[in-house]
């Protein structure tokens, strides 16, 4: 219709040029005929305030928060929810009266994907093995424990990292060095990576999973490259996988339906188009 306005939309970050975000809103605004735009922004740190209240004066709906304002945008929002808070970021910023209310969508997209893309397994049947202690472990350890899963063992390159992760569930979680990480494998019924070790011109995740049961799932959520060292070490070992875009797709759902109104779908054309 004529009158109809624009919803503005857009992701934040720092550098920010290589966002994927702009692609996957920009196709089901498209897709679901709506009229809207979502764009890239670039803000250094010292800029944010600024730049964020530029673009609540610009009449923007809403936006995306990536590297490096996730913790820093906390302090800018008005309200921010229950998840967000335990989780300690926001990702996902709705503007509504010129007032900002932050969520965090991660937690939302890691499940999603799984769920999405196995058979026959469950979060319930036994431990989790989780690499790394950094944003996106904290995320993820949140989300297996509303799952259910019955313990979760974290290991991370700097041990006080993974121990500031116990209070999130202190009977569930245990944390081992990383020099015996490989020891872990035997009994999980999940392996996540949440390092950016394996990812395109970072150091390899170097790890041995060969003695991980029959019946685990491995992810990774990682996606450049997006089958990783790991993902294809489980493949060796005949073990289910789960390809870490799907999680990118699925955390920009509940963002864009607070926006535009419309929850949208992950299907196989979107993510032919993301990885192209």
């Amino acid at each position: 219709a004529m009158n109809q306005s624009s919803i503005k939309t857009a992701v934040i970050g720092h550098p920010i040029a290589h966002s994927k975000s702009p692609k996957i809103h920009n196709y089901w605004i498209e897709k679901y005929g709506l009229y809207g735009t979502y764009t890239a922004i670039d803000i250094p740190p010292k800029n944010l305030k600024q730049a964020i209240q530029s673009l609540i004066d610009q009449g923007y709906k809403g936006f995306n928060v990536t590297v490096p304002h996730k913790i820093e945008i906390m302090a800018l929002c008005d309200e921010i929810d229950d998840l967000a808070q335990k989780i300690g970021a926001v990702n996902t910023v709705n503007i509504q009266d010129g007032k900002l209310h932050g969520s965090n969508t991660d937690a939302y997209g890691f499940i999603q994907n799984i769920k999405e893309n196995t058979k026959n397994w469950r979060f319930k049947d036994g431990g989790a093995v989780v690499l790394g202690a950094g944003g996106a472990a904290n995320a993820v350890i949140y989300a297996l424990l509303k799952e259910g899963v019955p313990s979760i063992t974290i290991t991370n390159r700097t041990r006080e990292k993974a121990e500031a992760l116990v209070k999130l569930s202190s009977d569930k979680i245990n944390v081992i060095d990383w020099d015996d990480r490989n020891a872990a494998f035997s009994d999980a019924n999940l392996i996540v990576n949440t390092t950016a070790l394996g990812m395109v011109n970072k150091p390899p995740l170097d790890v041995d999973i060969s003695d991980t049961p029959a019946s685990a799932l491995v992810t990774d959520i990682v996606y450049a490259p997006l089958m990783t060292d790991l993902l294809c070490q489980a493949k060796d070992n005949n073990l289910q996988i789960v390809t870490g875009i799907g999680m990118l797709l699925h955390q920009a759902r509940p963002g864009f339906k607070l926006w535009n109104g419309v929850l949208p779908d992950v299907t196989d054309d979107l993510v032919k188009l993301i990885l192209k």
